[in-house]
């Protein structure tokens, strides 16, 4: 048996393949390796207790990078995300009161909502209320805490009290990565049960997420698809996707294509 055919060699590859964010089918692999698919199970088994995976019914799913501090994601994919809240904004009725989850992408739709339309919103973000203190025409509530750097904004307990007797007419809810099998999770425990206690308290919830987060899982579950009002994708999202969410009965929104770059 030649090095490439071991055990070992084997699950290394499989491990490279996740690491590099492509899902894993233990049917095609057992296939390609000509081994059984319990042998590959059993791969899988043994790099998502590494951490490397999550195992899904049929195979493997990557798991998404830790995310990076706020700070540095504010001037990432500005034109993708911008793309994505001129969406969002049409979505907002006037004399809505909202809630502006902390997330770069919720950040973008702050400029783009409709002027003197008796807003109310609500945030835990620091950047989202120092954008909304800009526009002096809406009317803003900032829940505090301690501030979680990942994070931008404030998750602790002390946050989740102070949101317990509101109710949204609309949430734009952050999240990390978008899943068939696993829905909306995150990365952050805290930034998790905050998010939970988000859910129950909006008549309608939307996220916005880019291409990047589709088809990943990280560590902390927060909604499956059938619990999301409306998701905001970009507008080449893969078909697959918009498909599952439209099954689980919810809403597509496509952001407008991006301009091609002159050459």
């Amino acid at each position: 048996m030649s090095e490439a055919e071991t055990p070992s060699a084997r699950r290394e590859a499989i491990g490279h393949r996740l690491d590099e964010g492509h899902a894993v089918s233990a049917a095609r692999l057992a296939s390609e390796f000509g081994v059984s698919e319990d042998a590959v199970r059993r791969d899988l088994r043994a790099l998502a207790a590494q951490g490397r995976c999550r195992r899904v019914y049929g195979g493997a799913l990557p798991l998404v990078p830790a995310t990076t501090p706020m700070t540095v994601r504010l001037d990432q994919q500005p034109d993708r995300k911008g793309a994505l809240a001129a969406a969002a904004a049409r979505t907002v009725q006037p004399g809505e009161f909202l809630f502006l989850d902390s997330s770069s992408t919720n950040l973008a739709l702050v400029p783009l909502l409709a002027e003197d339309a008796d807003l109310t919103l609500v945030t835990n973000s620091v950047p989202i209320a120092a954008a909304v203190l800009e526009r002096q025409d809406i009317q803003l509530v900032m829940i505090g805490g301690t501030v979680d750097l990942l994070v931008g904004g404030c998750v602790d307990a002390s946050a989740a009290a102070q949101i317990a007797t509101m109710r949204f007419d609309r949430l734009f809810l952050g999240a990390c990565a978008l899943s068939v099998e696993d829905g909306i999770t995150v990365h952050g425990y805290a930034d998790a049960g905050f998010k939970r206690s988000l859910l129950g308290r909006s008549r309608n919830t939307v996220v916005l997420l880019t291409n990047d987060k589709l088809g990943q899982v990280t560590h902390h579950r927060i909604a499956g698809l059938d619990e999301i009002s409306t998701f905001i994708l970009e507008a080449d999202a893969p078909r697959q996707m918009a498909d599952a969410i439209a099954q689980a009965g919810g809403t597509v929104i496509h952001g407008q294509s991006r301009p091609a770059v002159a050459a």
